[in-house]
């Protein structure tokens, strides 16, 4: 589920159509953010589905099927709730999804990859485009090889723009002198040298670092034992013979 404003609420059970198992949910408080994520999760499937239009409260709850809730919460969702969460927007004191990149069509979610091609910014996840452009996978879909997938280690899919500008043959005998060059030879230090006159950090600086771990320093010596004396009056007619038993142990 998208990161919204709730605090220890559960994954609900169906992203497709914004079912909640408000069962599970304990107190007054668990209840009301449980209507609170099953609203954000409905106004999301809408929007994905084409509903972009705002709604009053009245219409969220009446579609969610939360017309019984208490007055206090009624108040809570729309003074407090919905106002401060990152994914709903207020449009003349109506409701509506929020998504990351609002685009309407296939040639806006173009321009957009485009865009962030340009400026550097690589691609975009994939739950982003679909999040905000209604019917995603048509529009993708259409586009055909104007994008480009790029799936992570982790599965998760990025959208890039396919510039073929950049698209060009390069001479095969280019090609095996590129690769007959030794990288071995390479100094790392030299090739940090290099970045840092260019004004570019290397990885090195920018990885995280390691830190040594605290050695505690063993006692050199141990202190010798001081036994408390009781027989004050005797002193001076009791011999000590603490050193003479230790030495026979």
């Amino acid at each position: 589920m998208d990161t919204v404003l709730l605090r220890s609420i559960p994954e609900p059970a169906d992203h497709s159509n914004g079912s909640f198992n408000l069962k599970a949910l304990s107190g007054s408080s668990g209840y009301k953010f449980g209507v609170l994520a099953k609203i954000v999760n409905y106004m999301k499937t809408r929007h994905q589905r084409g509903d972009t239009h705002p709604l009053t409260l009245e219409e969220i709850l009446d579609e969610t099927q939360h017309l019984d809730i208490g007055l206090k919460q009624k108040q809570w969702l729309m003074n407090e709730a919905l106002v401060n969460n990152p994914k709903i927007e207020v449009i003349d004191g109506k409701f509506a999804f929020k998504p990351k990149y609002n685009l309407k069509d296939k040639k806006a979610l173009l321009r957009l990859l485009d865009k962030h091609d340009q400026q550097g910014l690589g691609g975009i996840f994939l739950e982003e485009i679909e999040e905000g452009l209604p019917n995603a996978h048509k529009a993708i879909k259409a586009l055909g090889d104007q994008i480009l997938f790029v799936t992570r280690p982790d599965k998760r899919q990025l959208l890039y723009y396919n510039d073929k500008s950049c698209h060009f043959s390069v001479d095969e005998e280019f090609r095996k002198l590129w690769r007959s060059i030794p990288m071995d030879s390479i100094d790392e230090d030299k090739v940090e040298e290099y970045l840092k006159r260019q004004g570019i950090s290397s990885m090195r600086e920018t990885g995280p670092r390691k830190i040594a771990p605290v050695q505690r320093k063993k006692p050199t010596s141990q202190k010798k034992r001081r036994f408390k004396t009781h027989n004050d009056h005797l002193a001076g007619v009791l011999k000590d013979y603490s050193d003479v038993t230790s030495g026979q142990q």
